[in-house]
């Protein structure tokens, strides 16, 4: 069976959002990413948690850089 996963980063960005001090609420990562040029709502991040959504590669910098960690931390 084909596996419903669209990228394999998500459960980390998650993991990493909720280990900041203080905790980076999704909202909060909204507006993080913006400052980078990256727009996303709410409702996106969630999915790219939830595996629900591809993870562009400029994203995924942009997480990294909000979160102030190297991009292969997700993949670890």
């Amino acid at each position: 069976m084909k596996s419903k996963r669209r990228n394999v980063t998500g459960q980390n960005i998650l993991r990493l959002r909720l280990a900041a001090t203080p905790k980076i609420t999704q909202e909060d990562m909204v507006g993080r990413l913006a400052r980078f040029g990256i727009e996303l709502n709410q409702s996106q991040i969630a999915k790219i948690e939830r595996g629900e959504r591809p993870v562009y590669d400029y994203e995924l910098a942009g997480f990294a850089k909000t979160l102030k960690v190297p991009v292969q931390t997700f993949f670890g």
